[in-house]
């Protein structure tokens, strides 16, 4: 397969983006966009072309708080919103220059289906990463790895109670099927050195298990706090690296819906802050 390089949104690639986004910010905070418009405030309500306008606001609110933004496609494309979604990231990359923008797609196919799903979140979305699925193996993920700037989020270990029902099979060599995910992705298919793990908070014992197994080597992008109801303290003790960092811990709903009044961006910037900062503190603590 040739080399897909693409254009790159910021200096260095997805990693040295998101390092630089934590020290820059002292912050681990990722704030996830999943925009529904049934429970927009006041005169956006039930708004679908108002989509960007709520995004965006929430998005300058929170920027100084955060190490990345993280969109959820379906929340855009299940309203025909996916051009506002390219004008967010657009808007994104242009007020906050090197601030990572995660497309949350969970992508999982091969060949040429993969190479398009790199194209539409690299090229169409200009994402700095994207999180898709390892079930169909390597040629599965290879696609995305010739976007030598880009992340690739590998699925590992997520927050749903149903993720247990593959994740935590045993397979060769006695190990869980999660940490095979993890083991493969830090070693063989990082070829790029982009890689990246998502394991949810809600799973804090099989985060530091993650943790270990990987060492400092790979970021983990960890949902589940906030409305899913993951502890920050022990996912901070769990995920962190030796220096402190090593984590984008996403919260969505509990930031975007902060308040149903004309204040939500201000609301959303103080939870967002809250967030942070707790995060901070348990960083402290370890």
């Amino acid at each position: 397969m040739s080399k897909v390089l693409g254009t790159s949104t910021a200096p260095g690639g997805f990693r040295a983006r998101l390092a630089d986004a934590w020290a820059r910010n002292d912050s681990l905070l990722c704030v996830g966009l999943d925009p529904d418009p049934a429970r927009f405030p006041g005169a956006m309500r039930g708004r679908a072309d108002r989509i960007f306008d709520f995004c965006r606001d929430i998005v300058d609110a929170t920027a100084a708080e955060a190490c990345a933004f993280k969109p959820q496609i379906a929340y855009f494309a299940s309203q025909r919103a996916e051009d506002q979604l390219e004008a967010l990231i657009a808007h994104i990359h242009e007020r906050n220059p090197g601030l990572p923008v995660i497309l949350d797609a969970k992508r999982g196919d091969i060949g040429a289906t993969a190479e398009q799903y790199a194209r539409e979140a690299f090229e169409r979305y200009r994402a700095d990463a994207l999180t898709v699925n390892p079930y169909m193996g390597m040629d599965s993920i290879e696609p995305y790895l010739a976007w030598r700037d880009r992340g690739v989020i590998v699925l590992c270990r997520t927050s749903n109670a149903g993720g247990s029902d593959l994740q935590a099979l045993s397979v060769e060599g006695g190990e869980r099927l999660y940490q095979r995910v993890a083991r493969l992705v830090a070693g063989p298919w990082n070829t790029s050195g982009q890689c990246a793990l998502v394991v949810g908070a809600t799973f804090p014992d099989e985060l530091a298990d993650v943790r270990r197994i990987v060492g400092d080597a790979l970021p983990i992008l960890v949902p589940g706090i906030g409305a899913q109801g993951g502890d920050i303290d022990a996912s901070v003790k769990a995920g962190r690296t030796t220096d402190g960092t090593g984590m984008a811990i996403n919260s969505s709903r509990a930031i975007l819906y902060a308040s149903a009044g004309d204040d939500y961006a201000e609301a959303a910037r103080r939870v967002a802050r809250e967030t942070r900062e707790a995060i901070n503190r348990a960083r402290r603590q370890v």
